[in-house]
This record gives C-alpha cells, structure tokens and sequence, in this order.
C-alpha cells in the first residue's frame, strides 16, 4: 500500500518522535553508567603475567609504564569513580623499584616470570619499607615492622613490584560479632565490583577486589577459615589457600598458627600458581614450614594440564546445597562438565563430626592470644600497642573502631590460659583428628578420591552494617581446619554476581588439585570483568 503526502508527514513525525525518545533513553542510561562505563577503559585490562612478559620482552613497554597505568587506575577507580576503596596505601617507592627493574632487563637480566609484575599484599603481611602494617585497625594505623614478612622477601627477590596494601576485615575478621568484611577502621567498607551495595566477602576483601578490578595482576591474602575462597568467590576470581606450611607465615599479624596461611589471589589459576611457586620454602622462624621439606615445590606451572579431569575419582561435598536453588543450577552444570572430561564422581553428605567447628573455635581463641601478644612484641620497643590487653582498651576508648561491631573474640582470646595449657592442647588434639584422619583423610581413603569439590558460596549479600554479614553458604571449613588445600575458581553467575566451585583435597595435595582445577577452569572460562553496577 502506498502512503498519502499527509500520511508520510504524519508517519516522519510520529518516528521522529520515536527516535528522539530512544535517544533520551539512551543518553539517560549513558549517563547513569558513565563512570561505569570510562572504568573499563583501561589498557591492561584482564592482561596475565605472561602477557606482560610478552610485552617487556618486546618493548611494548616498560615496568615503568605498567606500574604508573596501575596507579593512575587505582586512583581513578578506586579512591574515586565506583570508589572501590580496596587499597589502603599505595607503596610510595613503586615507580622507583620499577625503574630499577628496567634496568635489569635492559641489562639482559630478569629474575623470572615475576620480574616486573604487580602485586598488592592484604595489610596483615608486614613490609619493612615506607609503608605501614595496619591489620586495617587505627590500633595500629602508623604502625612500622622492623622486618619483611617472608612472603614479602620472596616477592621482592623474584623481581615483583609491591603496588601496595589491600584493605581486609578488620584484624582478618576475627575481631568481634556482626562484623561486615571489607571493613577496616583505617579506611572503612570495600565494596564489591561486580554491584556496588554487594559485599566483597573477607577477610582478604581489598586483594580479592583489586584483582578483579584490575587494580593488580595479583594480591597475595590469608586465610585462617574462608578469608582467601570467599572474597574469590564474591569477586569472581581464583584463590589458592595452600596447605598449611607451603608457605611461611612469618611477619603475617596472626589468628591461628595452626590454621593461617598465606596464598595468591589472581583472574586465573595460571597467575596464581606461578606465584606459588615463588612462595614457597622452608623458614626457620615458622616451624610449620619444615613439615613441607619433601612436599614444596619451586614451580607448579607443570602441572597446569587441560586434560586433569580425565581419569580422577572426585567427591561432591553436598552439605552446602540445598541452600540456594540457583547455586545448585551451577553447580549440577559444574558436575556434568567435570564427567563429560573423563571424572567419576561420588556423593559424600559429611566429612567431619559436627563437634569440630566449635574445636578449632577454640583453638583460634588460644592461639589468638598467643600470637598477637607475640606480633606486638616483634614491633620494638617503639610499638604502640604492647600486648592484647593494651588492644582491648585501645578499641574502647575509639568511637570509630566501636561503631558497628564489638570485640568480643579480641576479649574471649584474652581470657584463655596459654599454649602450655593441658586444656589447649587436649582441644587442639581432638580438633585435628576430627579433621584430619577422621575427616578428610578417611572420607577420600574410604572413596578412593583425588579431590573434593563444592560450590564455594552463594551470591554476595547486600552490605549491612546494623546485623553483619549474611554468608547463606560455603565449604571451607573442611579444608581450613584440617590446614590443607583449597583452590577455588569462578564457577559462573547468578544475574551480575559470580559465584566458584572449590576444589579441596589431603595435605600436600596441590600438584593433583591445580590439574583439576585447571582443566576445569579451562574448559569453562566463567571469568568476567566487573562493571560497577549501582543497584
């Protein structure tokens, strides 16, 4: 049919006023996601380690220009912009350590693969450099260790940049009731990248932000019981919490020495386990490390194998579904991609006796108290805060570190008896061989097993600082009590927020775990960079 002259007039005008409407709508939508959108354009975007090698290599750039980018970044997203707030303090010496180690390359040498990478510490892992160590509390706000931490000497002799401090939970969330993570009294709440009003999870909530911000190609976190697998899980990105013992825990302000450690928190697992591999060793100051005098390895990229599933007996760990139906969807996906790759799968409904949680609560009490006591005195003479009696009263006297939570673990730890004590020791006794050879040990003998694996938690929650935080799941226990390895990688999303999958086995067991991990990683690819979402 063809139009009249005065049909065309009218059909013009009313799509004239069409287009003008979809264009408010857009440049409503435009501005409303501006800052969102001028976040994601950044050059190093999602880039890994061999990337930049590839690039220093060929003089695409410098370490120089890398580090500088990160700066400008962190400045632009994370101290404004979605305003993130995952970084306490940026090393003021990083540019000039990156110029050092352009020197070298110039000069034909280069440490290794970690020569010239970035790499932002959780701020309860000691630098001796302009920077302080907070544990994210103004307890300890100018605080000056007289030493590096090990795992910042092992960073610093591989060749890495250290960009700076990650804000955590407030003495790695061990501090008191109704805590939110990712908040510190040093520069408040962290939020998570993927939507804004979401929590990034804790206590390594600054590292797990920053990676997957792409503030850094990798931060290093602790973890005494979910503080690494967590904020991965919420922040869409890979952590390792290695056996207790890889890594030394020398100059880390404590909780627990039988259950923290260190461990790398990276986009993917390739990242992660180079750096681990950089981690490792044996100290003489933390007696757990010489347990792994047989079993530590100097590199673990051997083990990166696509076709790790094929061949493995693995063990779904089923108390953490029938939570949250929507996990349960990927994680049942998760089950059939792992089978379809050559693993058999077996159900286990329990790993350990229900009595063990309040065990290694416990123990985390006495061996708090220990440990800080003994990290105050480490400080010199010149440290502000001398024993944990001193932190108490500290705390109570300032209306900041008061404001939303209390304190009560800081003063249940004050009140045990010390390690010597018959009752810490028949505790910590009963606790690892509840979690040990009558745990995991004996589940995968029993089923003959190479791995376990679960979703690592639900959706992150809405931040909340009147009733704390509001976890709904998550399998890490099995692995944090017992002290062994845990790898966690992005399992995929539920609307904009990610969720992982966990993959936890025997001590000593990460050669088997990252052939696992990896081919699972590998044949899915669920990674996705945040967009700041404002809900």
């Amino acid at each position: 049919m063809l139009l009249k002259p005065t049909s065309y007039t009218f059909f013009f005008k009313i799509t004239s006023i069409i287009i003008f409407l979809l264009v408010i709508s857009c440049t409503s939508k435009k501005d409303q996601n501006k800052s969102n959108s001028s976040t994601n354009n950044f050059e190093l975007e999602e880039i890994t380690i061999a990337e930049l090698q590839e690039g220093y290599n060929n003089e695409d750039f410098t370490i120089t220009d890398v580090i500088q980018n990160y700066i400008n970044q962190i400045e632009r997203i994370d101290k404004n912009g979605p305003n993130l707030n995952s970084i306490i303090q940026v090393n003021p010496d990083a540019l000039s350590i990156a110029a050092e180690l352009d020197k070298e390359l110039k000069a034909g040498k280069s440490r290794g693969a970690m020569h010239g990478i970035p790499v932002l510490l959780k701020d309860n892992i000691d630098t001796h450099d302009h920077m302080f160590t907070t544990a994210g509390s103004r307890a300890l706000q100018n605080s000056k260790p007289l030493q590096d931490s090990y795992v910042a000497k092992k960073l610093r002799e591989a060749g890495v940049v250290i960009l700076g401090k990650a804000n955590l939970s407030e003495w790695a969330n061990f501090r008191g009731e109704m805590s939110s993570s990712g908040w510190s009294g040093i520069i408040g709440q962290t939020k998570n990248p993927y939507v804004l009003d979401r929590n990034p999870c804790g206590s390594s909530a600054g590292s797990g932000v920053a990676v997957s911000a792409n503030l850094t190609v990798l931060a290093i976190g602790t973890e005494t019981n979910g503080s690494i697998v967590c904020p991965s899980n919420n922040n869409g990105i890979v952590g390792i919490k290695p056996t207790v013992g890889l890594i030394s825990r020398s100059g880390i302000i404590p909780i627990s020495f039988t259950q923290d450690t260190a461990g790398p928190m990276s986009r993917t697992l390739t990242d992660a386990v180079i750096c681990l591999g950089v981690l490792t060793g044996i100290d003489s100051t933390d007696s757990k490390t010489f347990a792994s005098h047989n079993n530590f390895k100097s590199d673990y990229t051997q083990f990166l194998n696509e076709d790790g599933l094929k061949g493995k007996k693995i063990g779904i760990y089923t108390a953490p579904l029938g939570n949250n139906y929507k996990v349960d969807t990927l994680f049942n996906d998760a089950v059939a991609f792992i089978k379809s790759q050559g693993a058999e799968v077996v159900e286990i409904n329990k790993i350990s006796d229900n009595n063990v949680g309040g065990l290694s609560f416990q123990v985390m009490l006495f061996e708090y108290k220990d440990g800080l006591n003994n990290y105050f005195k480490s400080l010199g003479k010149d440290g502000k805060i001398k024993n944990l009696e001193e932190l108490i009263t500290f705390n109570k006297k300032d209306s900041i570190e008061m404001a939303f939570y209390n304190q009560r673990y800081l003063e249940m730890a004050q009140e045990k008896k010390g390690l010597d004590s018959d009752a810490y020791k028949e505790t910590l006794s009963k606790m690892l061989s509840g979690a040990r050879e009558n745990g995991i040990d004996k589940v995968m003998d029993e089923h003959n097993l190479d791995a376990i694996i679960s979703p690592t938690g639900g959706p992150a929650w809405k931040t909340d600082h009147i009733n704390g935080d509001s976890f709904g799941l998550g399998s890490s226990s099995p692995a944090a009590r017992a002290g062994y390895p845990n790898i966690t990688v992005p399992m995929g999303f539920i609307d904009a927020l990610p969720v992982g999958i966990s993959f936890f086995g025997r001590a000593w067991s990460e050669p088997i775990l990252i052939e696992i991990a990896y081919a699972y990683e590998q044949g899915t690819q669920h990674r996705k960079a945040p967009q700041f979402l404002e809900n």
